[in-house]
């Protein structure tokens, strides 16, 4: 199978080759130097300040963004918070939850987020902003510096969410003024899911010092204080972080951040150019795409039914879409081990689809 979704992605020979070891015991100095040598590269490639901090959380994204509310907001905050699809949606799922006060700027479907949006919230005494920076299910990626100037303007902390996008776009996270970055293993990172990553700017070291976390597992003030040691307060999941370090360090090897995002890009645009070229009856739905995925609306054929057969009949699985968009959009992603020929294969059977006429 050729996996074209985004998450969980292809890994690399070297990735995938961890995953074989045994487990080893963790409490050492040799894991707690893995751990340390992990959050120098996750604060390089982030480009966050020299006294920021870095944690690595055994849960799903979700749960770093869950872990980002729960730490550094309280019902004294008044939030923005953006919703242009089903992630936006988890954000405000989770701020209801939390009883978070909050203001939700709702987008259409493929709709960029665009100055006027923001400017009926200006000077309003907004505290905190919470964003992704890739709304991953519509594909749609987000103008973080427009967000990041607004909340430096209304002295605003800002939580982005940049689980699909790391790696894949450029984030400066330092430039941008971000309190926290959260991204996760099963993404660009390309490594089997079970870790949030999350970068910490003093501006949120600040707020969790002073808010009481109610989660003993999410209590990010224990997560930092074991860190100092390169370890955590528990049993985390131990192969992935390895797996994480072998691929951070691919990546440096490389040319790092910067030579990841632009392979990316060029997996994105042979992919997009081809599309054109053969003239396949799919819409790009998005104002604002992003090189991590391409959202695509069939003209011919319902989403889903196509995802099914692509998986079935051609060996690949493209990414599909639920809710109101199972039958109208799915989604090719670039991330990951994968290269030109198997974009050529994809292609293929899309052609061939359109020779059969099911598309």
């Amino acid at each position: 199978m050729i996996n074209f979704t985004v998450g969980p992605v292809q890994s690399s020979d070297a990735v995938r080759a961890i995953g074989g070891e045994q487990v080893p015991y963790f409490r050492t100095s040799e894991f707690s130097e893995l751990m340390l040598e992990n959050e120098r590269l996750i604060k390089k490639f982030a480009h966050t300040t020299d006294d920021s901090r870095v944690v690595f959380m055994t849960c799903s994204g979700s749960g770093g963004m869950e872990t980002a509310i729960m730490n550094c907001l309280t019902r004294d905050d008044k939030a923005l918070v953006v919703n242009g699809g089903s992630f936006g949606e988890r954000f405000v799922e989770l701020l209801t939850l939390h009883e978070i006060p909050f203001t939700e700027i709702k987008l259409e479907a493929g709709k960029a987020l665009k100055p006027e949006h923001l400017a009926q919230y200006e000077g309003q005494g907004y505290t905190a902003f919470l964003l992704q920076k890739h709304e991953t299910s519509t594909g749609v990626h987000y103008d973080v510096d427009l967000v990041g100037n607004f909340c430096k303007r209304n002295n605003c902390f800002l939580i982005v969410d940049t689980i699909s996008t790391f790696l894949c776009d450029p984030f400066d996270m330092a430039e941008i003024g971000a309190g926290v970055m959260i991204t996760g293993s099963q993404k660009a990172l390309a490594c089997a899911p079970g870790i949030a990553v999350m970068a910490l700017a003093p501006s949120a070291l600040e707020r969790i010092e002073k808010t009481k976390c109610c989660c003993q597992y999410l209590d990010l003030k224990l997560a930092l204080k074991n860190m100092e040691r390169g370890q955590t307060p528990w049993t985390p999941a131990v192969g992935i972080l390895r797996q994480i370090n072998v691929r951070l360090k691919e990546i440096e090897a490389m040319g790092g951040a910067e030579a990841e995002i632009t392979r990316c890009e060029s997996l994105a645009k042979y992919f997009r150019d081809k599309l054109v070229e053969h003239g396949l009856p799919f819409e790009i739905i998005s104002e604002s795409l992003s090189n991590a995925v391409t959202p695509l609306h069939p003209t011919t054929a319902s989403a889903n039914d196509i995802f099914l057969k692509i998986k079935d009949e051609y060996g690949m699985w493209i990414c599909p879409n639920g809710g109101s968009m199972k039958d109208t959009v799915f989604r090719v992603g670039h991330i990951g081990y994968l290269t030109t020929a198997d974009y050529d294969k994809l292609i293929d059977a899309f052609l061939d689809l359109r020779e059969k006429k099911f598309i």
